[in-house]
């Protein structure tokens, strides 16, 4: 890769208020573009004035689906300084994604080191406000003209970012879930493990049904036996059952969550038992009937910890932790949101600052 390029935008934004940021309708002044050639690798690397991208109608991404992305958030903390979470474990999730689609990877250190410049370049983007944050967006697509079924030999990586609130206007409240039984999102040796638009494409459907039902989002079945459970919508998903914490096993089809790992490691850390492996739906549905389902929640970058406050299977309506954010579900989104924000400390080494 060749040197890093930089051009300032001449025309600088307006920023939206703080308090009606939303999820993903704001974007800053700057990206940052890279291409990528059979012949010459990834190469071309700049920032530049965010605006439209000119592409071939036969780009390869637009018939054949070739594109993976990231999802990661910068935070200033009370001393000022520029942070990221664990973005180390992004971009090897993102290589992880390239390679299921047959996409070049990157070099984490110096796809790592241009972001890091993107956001200072645009750091009076980062939204104060306890919940928002300045969220980073990472993608790349196919951009050979060719009709043919074969992977692309030309590429382009951007990366966008975007001031956010909440992510659910409810916040750290419980939201409602509706498990779904007749669609599918994922399947074992598919593309469920990786972070690609087609899987969130298979996913709207069922969402909007969901929520024309008042449900904030989808708990996903997996796809052979619609049996065992997977993911919530976009995030992944923790039961607390008579003291233990469960959470479907990484088989193939569910991502692995920055946030779920964070989880994990957390729980451990405290003393608290946790379990990876197997969840079915009729599990849940017993622990709840004799009293042993004590909390839900869901984990991924953009709510943190989203707790579940009831959940629908078929005629079956299950309240969890009488429809409150459960204690457990509290602790990790305050010490995960505080060693972000700075306001803890960061013994797991989590916490990347930008210079």
């Amino acid at each position: 890769m060749d040197s890093l390029y930089i051009e300032l935008s001449q025309n600088l934004k307006e920023k939206p208020n703080a308090d009606a940021l939303g999820f993903g309708k704001y974007f800053s002044d700057h990206m940052l573009t890279m291409d990528y050639s059979l012949e010459a690798g990834w190469h071309d690397l700049k920032i530049v004035p965010y605006g439209p991208i000119a592409l071939d109608p036969s780009a390869m991404v637009f018939h054949y689906g070739q594109e993976v992305f990231e999802g990661m958030k910068a935070y200033r903390t009370s001393k000022g300084e520029l942070v990221l979470f664990r973005p180390d474990m992004n971009l090897k999730r993102l290589n992880a994604s390239c390679e299921r689609l047959s996409i070049p990877t990157v070099d984490p250190s110096v796809l790592l080191q241009a972001i890091s410049k993107l956001v200072n370049i645009d750091e009076s983007w980062i939204p104060s406000g306890e919940e928002n944050a300045l969220y980073i967006r990472p993608f790349i697509i196919a951009t050979e003209p060719c009709l043919g079924v074969r992977a692309s030999h030309t590429y382009k990586l951007l990366v966008i970012l975007s001031p956010v609130g909440p992510y659910y206007p409810e916040g750290i409240h419980p939201v409602s879930i509706y498990v779904e039984q007749r669609y599918v999102r994922a399947f074992r040796g598919g593309t469920g493990a990786a972070k690609t638009a087609s899987n969130y494409a298979a996913s709207i459907k069922a969402q909007e049904d969901a929520k024309k039902s008042g449900f904030s989002q989808v708990l996903w079945l997996d796809g052979v036996e619609s049996k065992y459970v997977e993911e919530v919508g976009s995030m992944n998903v923790f039961f607390k059952m008579n003291g233990e914490v469960v959470t479907p096993e990484l088989s193939g089809s569910i991502l692995a969550g920055v946030t779920r790992d964070s989880v994990i490691a957390l729980l451990k850390s405290w003393g608290v038992p946790v379990n990876e492996r197997k969840v079915s739906i009729e599990e849940l549905v017993e622990a709840h009937k004799q009293g042993l389902l004590e909390e839900a929640f869901g984990t991924g970058t953009a709510a943190v910890i989203s707790p579940i406050g009831s959940m629908k299977w078929g005629e079956l309506e299950l309240s969890i932790a009488g429809g409150k954010t459960g204690e457990l579900s509290k602790k990790l989104y305050d010490t995960i949101t505080g060693i972000q924000r700075g306001q803890l400390d960061d013994p797991l080494g989590w916490r990347y600052t930008i210079e």
